[in-house]
């Protein structure tokens, strides 16, 4: 998870919320979200390479969806894709390496997926 400055200039990582459970994960995030006193959702929406929506994306849309009505926070979905390849090749390029390599990747995502909206809202 990411969240950025009330500026809206930098997207800052927050960590992963590891839940299998949708609704507790439901839980946490909100639970994050009132914490950090959010104004505005972004979840990644992850289309397919070629801009169809699969099954992972109509999941992300239901949970973004169902977490608006459970904050009252307006949401955006954002296009996801290559954003991992993306955190993947950050990491490489500063050796980040080890068993939490994946929650590490997960949150890299979250920011540079922030920070594309954060910065597609400057233009």
């Amino acid at each position: 998870m990411a969240i950025s400055d009330e500026r809206e200039v930098l997207a800052s990582p927050i960590g992963t919320v590891t839940e299998h459970n949708r609704d507790r994960l439901l839980e946490k995030v909100a639970a994050l979200a009132a914490e950090h006193k959010a104004a505005h959702l972004v979840v990644g929406h992850p289309r397919n390479m070629d801009g169809t929506r699969g099954e992972s994306a109509r999941r992300a849309e239901e949970f973004a969806e169902t977490l608006s009505e459970k904050t009252g926070l307006p949401y955006t979905l954002w296009d996801e894709r290559l954003t991992t390849v993306s955190a993947i090749g950050f990491l490489n390029e500063t050796n980040t390496r080890g068993k939490k390599r994946k929650a590490v990747v997960d949150t890299v995502s979250a920011v540079i997926i922030l920070q594309d909206f954060i910065d597609s809202r400057k233009k």
